[in-house]
């Protein structure tokens, strides 16, 4: 009995001895003790946008969604209104949505996008309460995608290969027939291929 009293109050010392030490965890979500995010963290993927032309910069190509593991993405393109006279994307995407839940944030997206159109944002923090709350649209995509490019200066890998200003060469000009024989990404005619 005695050895039972003994016991209770060295586990109370311990106990109250620990009670004004500082915490070591914080609640979720307490702002002012986040770690700041270095800029090569990888969070969700997120669409970038081609400030010279104000679209996206994707496609609507489907390598990302045919080479994701996952299958978390769904995506539609459509004829892109600016073509061929302020834009040479010929497609842009319409439709985009991400499933966050299903996505592992793998970067499989962003190594197989030949547009430098998918990026992985800082954004980490998406829980919802509803089931579905966790998918991303490609209005929400597009906002991910900016507020990352503005935070870290992001800029395409190969800026002329992705720009989608038509590229007209001094003394030539760039006509219908032309931009409709050629496709601007192999070079090659396009006639006999529809």
């Amino acid at each position: 009995m005695i050895g039972d009293i003994i016991g209770f109050i060295g586990g109370l010392a311990v106990t109250l001895k620990s009670t004004w030490r500082e915490s070591v965890t914080a609640e979720y979500p307490e702002p002012d003790k986040r770690l700041n995010l270095e800029d090569r963290y990888m969070g969700f993927p997120a669409l970038t946008w081609d400030v010279e032309v104000e679209e996206p910069y994707c496609t609507g190509c489907m390598v990302c969604i045919r080479e994701c593991p996952t299958q978390c993405m769904t995506a539609e393109m459509k004829d892109n209104p600016l073509y061929p006279g302020e834009s040479r994307r010929r497609k842009i995407v319409d439709t985009f949505e991400i499933n966050l839940g299903r996505c592992i944030v793998c970067g499989i997206c962003v190594d197989v996008c030949n547009f430098d159109a998918i990026e992985m944002s800082h954004e980490h923090e998406l829980s919802k309460y509803e089931r579905n709350g966790n998918r991303a649209d490609l209005q929400s995509l597009i906002t991910m995608g900016r507020d990352y490019q503005r935070k870290v200066g992001w800029a395409p890998r190969n800026p002329e290969k992705n720009r989608g200003i038509p590229q007209v060469e001094e003394g030539s000009s760039l006509s219908l027939n032309d931009a409709e024989a050629t496709d601007s990404r192999s070079g090659e005619s396009m006639e006999g291929k529809e």
